[in-house]
């Protein structure tokens, strides 16, 4: 792999769109998070940064709109790349709209009886993850996000 090769690479706006995406959708619930009224230490900045599920806008959905469209500006609508991209893309927004809200909902039903159920017969209970999916709002929001940053790369 010679030098320019990797400058291709990262110079591809279907590189950079969806990288720029993500990052823009975890910045954005990042501030959103710091707005609380509770002070937040450095771990859980870092973690909403980085790793936070859930919340606005969807990064999953920021990073795969960019990738599709930015595929089908660059490549064309009918080409391969672009029609398995958009496949993946609804089965990623499916699943992190879906699947794993519905997995965190019943995550967070699961806790609240376990604790209760704890309390009134004495034992411990530890608690299962409670995943975050997305409102149908922040795939909305994230997918926005991810169209218009493609396009920027790809336009301007």
């Amino acid at each position: 792999m010679n030098t320019a090769s990797v400058k291709g690479f990262l110079e591809n706006p279907i590189f950079l769109a969806p990288v720029t995406s993500w990052f823009l959708a975890q910045l954005i619930k990042t501030v959103i998070v710091l707005s609380g009224r509770r002070r937040k230490t450095v771990k859980e900045v870092v973690e909403a940064l980085t790793w936070r599920t859930g919340g606005m806008p969807s990064s999953h959905s920021a990073l795969v709109t960019s990738m599709t469209t930015s595929t089908a500006f660059k490549e064309g609508l009918n080409s391969n790349l672009f029609i398995i991209s958009l496949w993946f893309a609804l089965i990623v927004i499916r699943d992190a709209m879906g699947v794993r809200r519905a997995s965190g909902m019943q995550g967070r039903a699961l806790n609240f009886l376990g604790r209760n159920v704890a309390e009134k017969i004495g034992i411990e209970y530890h608690p299962v993850k409670e995943i975050h999916g997305h409102t149908p709002l922040e795939v909305v929001v994230g997918g926005l996000l991810g169209v218009f940053i493609a396009a920027a790369y790809v336009f301007l």
